[in-house]
């Protein structure tokens, strides 16, 4: 059977083709919500039946659960689509099925075009070479790689090796409004997902992090070394902390700066909003997620480290049997700079997107879903049935049904308005009242999306629906 289907792979790959095709071009009528569940099969069978056979089952089976999480109308926990660049490289990830490590050498050199990618984004977000990078699933690794380095560095500054020796004493972490994914990260990381010093935030609305009460909590610690969580864009209403202001307490204090700047780094591609990530150039590490407006398959985000930190980035992820002697920069290899030591090719659809589009295609990708996100905005605003719970500052949209008397009301509107299929949006929870977060980044996204989601707002709410 396995011979077969290599004997007819081309009659396989282009029924795939059509397939996929087929579903790209009809993704805006594909629903945004599974409408069911199938029964599961717990038996494998002893005699496979080969890949036409399996595509039809799947088809029959399965296919209809697939819903248009990456069309136009899915505005839920702030994920992209897919560009068709990014496509042909996820496709092609596939087929060569390589796995990227060393950039010189002998065997499997295709680390370099990780390499090459991360000095592309570089480029488009308009940072320094001073970092180097690599390529994770998503933000939470992201997150993870990036505070482990950080870990690492904060036990250096105590005397200690916490990658040999463990964490042992408590390692403090400053932050204001960390999303889900670095909490998660700290509880992996044996940190301790509540372990950590809460700095107020703003008044008048903000999330992000009020400096003074950050210096002030800084000195509260008579010099002991720390992490520093901030953010490059909150995942309810995109509040950009100011990094200029703690560049300059960085310049005073002995920290470790990293920013989570997932989807809000992107801001960066405009000339119109890149001045909300000024500054960010001085952090120790950067977390970013091509998954978000990038606009590339899942499993594909990046962190950054600078890279005079290069060496305590071997220390936490080197294999215990493979020590590194100099600077390990010369000889480099991922497998020693990230935690996995085996990865598929997950920098190649960002590579072909990167170079399909350019600078400026990204330019009209972001301010795009800026435009959308104000479109619903002014909905909002003009509605007698809903209201803002904060500003739009960048591409989500944050907002409750208008009224107290509402508030029980809402999770009933949001489970309707999804079932509905034809846009997806998901709960938050802001300022102690219940939410609804609209994220706009998906490059398809249009004027006529936004309508239709209003419409289909209306109708949730409208007595006959």
């Amino acid at each position: 059977m396995l011979q077969n289907d290599l004997n007819h792979f081309d009659e396989i790959l282009q029924k795939i083709l059509e397939q996929g095709v087929d579903f790209l071009q009809t993704i805006d009528q594909r629903s945004t919500s599974a409408p069911h569940t199938v029964p599961l099969v717990a038996a494998l069978e002893v005699d496979g039946k080969g890949t036409a056979a399996v595509l039809a089952e799947f088809n029959q089976r399965f296919d209809p659960l697939i819903v248009a999480s990456s069309g136009p109308r899915s505005w839920g926990f702030v994920t992209g689509g897919a560009t068709p660049a990014a496509v042909a490289g996820d496709w092609l990830a596939g087929v060569y099925d390589q796995n990227p490590q060393a950039i010189q050498g002998q065997g499997d050199l295709s680390a370099l075009i990780e390499v090459e990618t991360i000095q592309l984004l570089l480029s488009l977000f308009d940072l320094p070479e001073t970092f180097t990078g690599g390529f994770v699933t998503g933000a939470t690794m992201s997150n993870f790689t990036a505070l482990a380095v950080g870990r690492q560095w904060v036990g250096k500054q105590q005397g200690r090796d916490i990658a040999k020796e463990g964490v042992g004493k408590s390692v403090k972490i400053l932050s204001a409004t960390p999303h889900s994914s670095a909490v998660k990260s700290l509880a992996m990381l044996g940190l301790g997902s509540q372990n950590f010093i809460k700095i107020n935030t703003l008044v008048g609305n903000r999330e992000a992090m009020d400096v003074a009460d950050l210096e002030t909590k800084i000195e509260a610690l008579s010099g002991e070394p720390f992490i520093l969580i901030s953010s490059g864009g909150t995942v309810n209403t995109v509040d950009f902390d100011d990094f200029e202001a703690i560049a300059r307490l960085k310049e005073k204090h002995n920290f470790w700066w990293h920013i989570d700047a997932a989807f809000g780094g992107f801001a960066a591609c405009s000339p119109k909003y890149k001045h909300l990530l000024n500054g960010w150039e001085g952090a120790d590490s950067i977390t970013v997620d091509c998954h978000k407006w990038l606009n590339v398959p899942y499993e594909s985000a990046f962190f950054l480290v600078k890279k005079e930190h290069s060496i305590l980035q071997v220390e936490t992820f080197q294999n215990s049997n493979a020590p590194y002697l100099g600077n390990p920069l010369e000889n480099f290899s991922f497998l020693n700079f990230l935690p996995e030591n085996s990865r598929r090719l997950r920098a190649l659809p960002a590579w072909f997107t990167l170079k399909a589009y350019g600078k400026k295609g990204y330019q009209e990708i972001v301010e795009n879903s800026i435009q959308m996100a104000q479109l619903l905005d002014n909905f909002i605003q003009q509605s007698i049935d809903f209201e803002l719970l904060a500003p739009t500052r960048l591409n989500n949209v944050c907002f409750t049904l208008r009224g107290e008397e509402n508030q029980d009301k809402v999770h009933s509107f949001l489970t309707q308005l999804n079932q509905r299929g034809r846009v997806f949006m998901t709960p938050t929870v802001y300022d102690g009242k219940k939410g609804i977060r609209a994220a706009f980044v998906n490059w398809r996204t249009t004027e006529k999306d936004v309508k239709i989601a209003i419409a289909e707002m209306n109708a949730v709410l409208a007595p006959s629906a």
